[in-house]
């Protein structure tokens, strides 16, 4: 009878272990809670819309997310790796927003032999020296974006311009891809604190510097601020503004009409004419009551990847799944995306306007197209 009890024990464990074996566990980083929230909420609204999309199932295979609130602390991030990895067992780590918390977590999760997929933050260290084979980016490598805002604003003619960004790494990133295609006038070059609120102090220091432009980066709840502090101060009358990652799906519900006119540069819209855009775009309306941010669009794109990783090699393994998603041609919202050696996306970058919709609600529209298939500058300094 114990010898019987045994082989049953034995029998049912084996049973049970092609349903884990068949299991694909992500580890979804973002920041869902305090004034970023409204961004992180928007991320796992997209990851459970492309999940729904998906029947469940990534690459025919069960899938699981485990949600992970950073709280835009890196020493949080740190530690939230290191759970997923070792007690949850993720197969795979995506999200995060913040540049600093990717820097904290690469090292921990892509020496571990995991994959670690951003949805958002594209340090330039990870795009050059520092890069790893278990890192992709669904996103941008930071300095691209607004690399094309510098050449629009230098094709433009534009004589001088005043730099703004919050003191980390994203920042430093993107005032360093403006002044690589801009060769006119840098009269100012300011970084603010990250999580900052009131702008009375760079404003005043803008209305005393008089440049002909402004170009800012202030992802969320600080681009909110800043624009609405920038109206009530009466700027237009002073400088044009230009932006990136400021002006978006995230910040428009609170701007509205203020917002009209205002031209930034990105790599996704929501009227990109394509089938698997339309669908995410109408389908996140439809569930959520309001048009997604970019940062929605690349979440759903991550989850868009995984599936086409576990898809194209049978396998969550992470070798396997490396090899499928460096080939490229990954289905995404923005179209097909190629990758670079440094596994970070080539792709379109546009110019948006901010305009009204034919319901009158706010929203942006592409006007432009800046660069085609565009490579970041780091990649050159990756050595796998």
């Amino acid at each position: 009878m114990r010898k019987l009890v045994t082989i049953c024990a034995v029998t049912a464990a084996l049973t049970a272990m092609p349903a884990i074996a068949d299991t694909v566990k992500i580890g979804y980083m973002t920041t869902l809670s305090g004034g970023a929230g409204i961004i992180g909420k928007q991320m796992q609204n997209a990851v459970n819309l492309a999940m729904q999309h998906k029947g469940g199932k990534l690459g025919g295979m069960d899938a699981e997310i485990i949600y992970a609130d950073d709280q835009r602390k890196p020493d949080i991030a740190k530690q939230l790796a290191n759970r997923l990895l070792k007690s949850d067992r993720v197969d795979i780590v995506a999200g995060v927003i913040w540049s600093n918390l990717l820097m904290a977590i690469h090292k921990p999760v892509t020496r571990a032999g995991n994959l670690l997929i951003s949805s958002n933050a594209g340090p330039s260290p990870i795009a050059g020296d520092q890069c790893h084979e278990n890192f992709f980016s669904m996103s941008w490598q930071n300095d691209q974006t607004p690399e094309a805002m510098g050449k629009h604003m230098q094709d433009a003619g534009i004589k001088s311009v005043y730099l703004m960004a919050p003191n980390y790494q994203a920042g430093k990133d993107m005032l360093a891809g403006v002044k690589r295609y801009y060769k006119g006038n840098v009269v100012g070059e300011v970084y603010t604190k990250l999580g900052q609120s009131d702008f009375q102090a760079e404003l005043s220091a803008l209305r005393a510097a008089k440049p002909e432009t402004t170009m800012i980066f202030q992802p969320g709840g600080m681009g909110i601020n800043f624009v609405k502090q920038w109206k009530q101060a009466g700027m237009d009358q002073v400088s044009k503004l230009y932006t990136v990652f400021s002006v978006d799906g995230v910040s428009l519900p609170a701007l509205k009409d203020s917002a009209l006119g205002i031209l930034g540069t990105q790599t996704w819209s929501p009227d990109l004419d394509n089938p698997i855009n339309k669908k995410f775009v109408a389908d996140y309306k439809a569930q959520f009551g309001g048009y997604p941010s970019f940062y929605a669009a690349q979440a759903y794109d991550t989850i868009l990847a995984i599936d086409y990783a576990i898809t194209k090699s049978g396998s969550k393994d992470t070798a396997k799944m490396r090899a499928a998603l460096a080939s490229g041609d990954i289905p995404t919202t923005r179209g097909n995306l190629k990758m670079n050696t440094n596994h970070f996306p080539i792709q379109n970058i546009y110019l948006r306007e901010t305009v009204k919709d034919a319901d009158g609600v706010v929203t942006t529209k592409v006007i432009g197209t800046v660069f085609n298939n565009h490579a970041d500058s780091y990649a050159v300094n990756c050595k796998f």
